[in-house]
């Protein structure tokens, strides 16, 4: 007959297994508390900052589209432009 051995579990693990999980859960709080101030108190700066990059990004596919069809259309003037702006 085999004895089973239970598994042994030191009494100095438990708490700081407890203190990592307790931090974890204090840091997830923490972030969500930043989280909601953030986008409380600067939401309508959030708000711009977005309208801003959508803005931006519209313009830099509608040039890219121009560049595109000026580079097919007329390579010597898109070899100028690439030269003016890249110096």
């Amino acid at each position: 007959m085999c004895a089973e051995t239970e598994p042994s579990v030191d009494l100095v693990e438990i708490p700081i297994m407890l203190r990592t999980i307790f931090s974890i859960g204090a840091l997830a709080i923490l972030g969500l508390i930043a989280l909601k101030f953030v986008f409380g108190v600067f939401g309508g700066l959030v708000g711009i900052l977005f309208v801003l990059l959508f803005l931006a990004l519209k313009i830099a596919i509608i040039g890219a589209l121009i560049y595109l069809v000026i580079r097919i259309v007329s390579p010597e003037t898109a070899r100028r432009l690439r030269e003016k702006f890249n110096g």
